[in-house]
């Protein structure tokens, strides 16, 4: 569960975002954020990651208190997918590079990953569930992919470590219709089948209905 208790949130000292602000997601809920341009999604999504601290209040993440970490510390517990494709994955990396890096959020990564049959045989298991047969292309350069597929893969991504919290800032925004609509269904499937908590910015508003527990509007 994440709660947000009475944020407060200026920029520049005199422009006011969130004023005592509060939100409470339960675990396993599926959230959408909708408002206009500079109503305040994605430094929302900023607080909960760590990327700004806010002016006043307090973020609780299964009633531990991740006000005062960073980012960095904040990565184990929270993954975030943002809309473009070529930002959530290296692409002069192989496809099983990128998962070997991905698996280590949080921790100390190595330079070079280390495969191993079973890490291997992991990545492949978690690649099936996209189907577009990317877990028979470990090797393959991810410049080589679509955006589509880029993003399919950075969603997977997310999804290699126990993170409590996934936050999607409209990862289908770059996409064209139908690449948009297979990686959201791609994305709610495996969502339901890890149980995950998910807030996801978006306007799309067919997204917003299909997919969302709850719709909160900034």
């Amino acid at each position: 569960m994440l709660k947000l208790q009475n944020i407060d949130m200026t920029f520049g000292g005199t422009r006011p975002v969130f004023r005592d602000f509060n939100l409470t997601v339960n675990t396993g809920e599926f959230v959408i954020l909708l408002g206009s341009n500079g109503a305040g999604k994605s430094t929302l999504f900023n607080i909960i990651s760590g990327l700004i601290k806010p002016d006043k209040g307090t973020i609780l993440l299964d009633d531990i208190n991740i006000t005062n970490t960073n980012a960095s510390a904040r990565s184990k517990w929270i993954a975030k997918v943002t809309q473009d494709p070529k930002a959530g994955t290296c692409e002069n990396m192989t496809i099983f590079e990128n998962m070997a890096f991905a698996f280590k959020r949080g921790q100390t990564r190595w330079c070079m990953p280390i495969i191993t049959n079973t890490r291997k045989a992991f990545f492949q298991e978690k690649l099936a569930m996209l189907n577009m047969g990317l877990e028979n292309r470990l090797n393959e350069s991810v410049k080589n992919l679509s955006g589509g597929q880029r993003q399919a893969l950075s969603v997977i991504m997310m999804f290699l470590t126990d993170a409590k919290l996934v936050l999607l800032d409209e990862i289908t925004a770059a996409l064209d219709p139908a690449a948009a609509k297979q990686v959201m269904q791609i994305t709610d499937n495996i969502i339901l089948h890890e149980q995950r908590t998910c807030i996801m910015i978006t306007h799309n508003k067919d997204q917003a209905r299909e997919y969302g527990d709850r719709i909160i509007k900034l």
